[in-house]
């Protein structure tokens, strides 16, 4: 949960073949299915607030919450001045808020740094406590395929104009934990260049473990898509976008 410290001013710059208007619109179309067309809501590691300031200009009214100092920097430095965006500093596992929101989003697998299924059940159940009534609750997951067969044990190396990365990935099977060390070369203003190191460490999960924790934490379960598209899940999914409801307070349990 310590990741993208020193990454954070460049995050974005190495993330711009993330699609995250295309996200946003499917979030909010499904969001707007299920009645939230407007109100409180909370994105989930929100990193540097692309999806947060775009669910913001849809009409929603946002709250932002990471773990990183250096990432809710950033989002702040890029929020425009009528957004009315709310960053809050917290660990995603014991977040607290000041009252219930209508949705929960949470994006780019931040959920995969959970890495027991008692830390995801955490979240599961805070998520639980802080929904109104029947509100909503959208996140995606990196798949078991995707860290199986995708990354694997294997080095991804990437070189521009601004800068480089070189991405060493390790993942171990017994555990599903999928670790990788990045470095990073960003090119600065005088033309010379600054190297950034990190170790990132996530996990997959099957999802019927997902949905036991889902239905454990009081939430229900309603359905898990091939992610950002209206279809089936494939064996070779990369990514998986799970919906859930808060079930118990909207039957008056």
């Amino acid at each position: 949960m310590d990741a993208y410290g020193g990454l954070a001013e460049v995050y974005d710059l190495f993330m711009d073949n993330v699609p995250y208007e295309s996200w946003s619109r499917e979030l909010i179309r499904i969001l707007r299915e299920y009645g939230v067309l407007d109100g409180l809501v909370l994105d989930l590691g929100c990193g540097t607030g692309k999806m947060t300031r775009l669910l913001a200009r849809a009409g929603y009214d946002m709250i932002g919450i990471d773990a990183s100092e250096e990432m809710l920097g950033v989002a702040k430095e890029r929020e425009s001045e009528d957004s009315g965006i709310l960053y809050l500093h917290q660990d995603m596992r014991e977040f607290e808020l000041y009252g219930t929101v209508r949705a929960v989003v949470c994006v780019c697998d931040a959920l995969n740094y959970m890495l027991t299924e008692t830390e995801l059940q955490s979240v599961f159940s805070l998520v639980n406590m802080y929904l109104d009534p029947g509100g909503m609750f959208l996140f995606d997951l990196n798949t078991l395929y995707k860290y199986r067969e995708i990354l694997g044990e294997r080095a991804i190396c990437e070189n521009r104009e601004e800068g480089s990365f070189i991405w060493e990935n390790y993942y171990e099977e017994e555990t599903q934990i999928n670790a990788y060390d990045l470095t990073l070369f960003v090119r600065e203003e005088d033309g010379r260049y600054r190297k950034y190191e990190e170790t990132h460490m996530q996990r997959g999960y099957e999802i019927a473990v997902v949905r036991k924790l889902i239905e454990r934490a009081g939430l229900e379960w309603i359905a898990c898509l091939e992610a950002y598209a209206k279809e089936e899940p494939k064996r070779e999914s990369e990514r998986v976008l799970v919906i859930a409801r808060e079930c118990t307070k909207r039957k008056g349990v």
